[in-house]
């Protein structure tokens, strides 16, 4: 995406803290509430964050912000809290002013954020878009052994974060994108540094271990999407499912990633990217629905006659290859298509209406 293409303005919170926020893109809204690890300016060129703002302002009218202490918002700040996130959040809804209702989104701590404003504001929010989330904070969960985990995070963070020697970053960074390449893993050593300062990363993981909204899951009627990675190293899975169980008829999606921060080269980003599109009611029809767009022109072959209801000979007899070699291929699509058995790849065909010509 080009500079060009976003418009960055300052809005004032209830405590007179400045909230940097942007938009790009056109289109149905969708906000973004504030997530750790970005910064609005240098997220464009991101190898690990412009896909995802050029996904989302290609597809809506995209608009987000740098929470208090990060990014481009003020840093001198005293509250850090989760009603002060509240309050952010709809300090730039009052700026940005978008079409009502819209799509609100929450990844990770900015899940807690987005179930607390559409609880306040029911009839603002159409619906619920929840990635790598959780309703309790780590010093909330029974799990003495991550509750250490996090603590020993948070000295780390007081010990390196200043560090010329990038090693004491990468300790905590690498867990966001255990699958990142080495460009990835260095772009995200260096924006420790440049989103905020080791003392205000020290406050915000407190604040984030403290959060519990579990007691507010059933009181949720914005129709809610969530999504996780099965393999997320930041915040286990348990804790999505425990958000999509609190909240009535919200629907459930496991992708197969190990990173909190999906990545553009992984299937399961284009799994995100088809049930995001999907659930918010947007088709992009010139390029078909993009959960089948990693397959092969072979794989498409082979997931259509296992749509048809063949087995792994019944296919190799039709395309005279060997049943080892249609074995393979069906392991690869169920990969990338994150199913696991041939019932629910059949289902998934039918839901997005796959087409062999795609």
């Amino acid at each position: 995406m080009k500079r060009s293409g976003q418009r960055i303005r300052y809005v004032r919170s209830g405590d007179g803290v400045k909230i940097a926020w942007a938009e790009a893109g056109y289109g149905p809204a969708l906000l973004k509430a504030a997530n750790w690890l970005t910064h609005l300016e240098h997220d464009l060129e991101s190898p690990v964050w412009r896909h995802w703002v050029r996904f989302f302002a290609d597809n809506f009218r995209f608009i987000r912000h740098d929470e208090r202490g990060c990014g481009m918002t003020d840093w001198n700040v005293g509250d850090l809290s989760m009603p002060r996130w509240l309050e952010d959040l709809e300090a730039v809804v009052e700026a940005a002013q978008p079409e009502e209702p819209f799509v609100l989104m929450g990844i990770s701590q900015g899940a807690a954020t987005c179930v607390n404003y559409a609880l306040k504001y029911p009839e603002r929010v159409s619906k619920l878009i929840l990635y790598g989330s959780y309703a309790r904070g780590a010093f909330r969960r029974d799990d003495h052994d991550r509750q250490r985990m996090y603590r020993a995070m948070i000295d780390l963070v007081q010990l390196g974060w200043n560090s010329d020697n990038p090693t004491f970053r990468q300790v905590f960074t690498s867990r966001f994108i255990p699958g990142g390449s080495d460009e990835q893993l260095d772009w995200f050593n260096e924006l420790c540094q440049k989103t905020t300062s080791a003392d205000l990363a020290e406050r915000l993981l407190e604040a984030r271990a403290a959060v519990d909204i579990t007691s507010k899951l059933a009181d949720v009627t914005t129709p809610t999407l969530v999504l996780h990675s099965r393999h997320d190293e930041v915040v286990p899975i348990t804790e999505g499912r425990i958000m999509a169980a609190g909240i009535p008829n919200a629907e459930f999606v496991e992708l197969d990633s190990k990173n909190h921060v999906l990545l553009e080269n992984e299937p399961a980003w284009k799994r995100f990217c088809a049930e995001v599109l999907d659930f918010a009611g947007v088709r992009n029809v010139e390029s078909g629905d993009p959960v089948f767009g990693s397959l092969s022109k072979r794989e498409v072959e082979i997931f259509a006659l296992i749509t048809e209801g063949l087995g792994n000979a019944e296919i190799a007899e039709r395309l005279s290859i060997s049943e080892k070699t249609v074995r393979n291929h069906v392991s690869n699509i169920f990969d990338k298509l994150g199913v696991w058995t041939r019932a629910q790849a059949i289902v998934l065909a039918r839901d997005r209406g796959f087409n062999r010509k795609q």
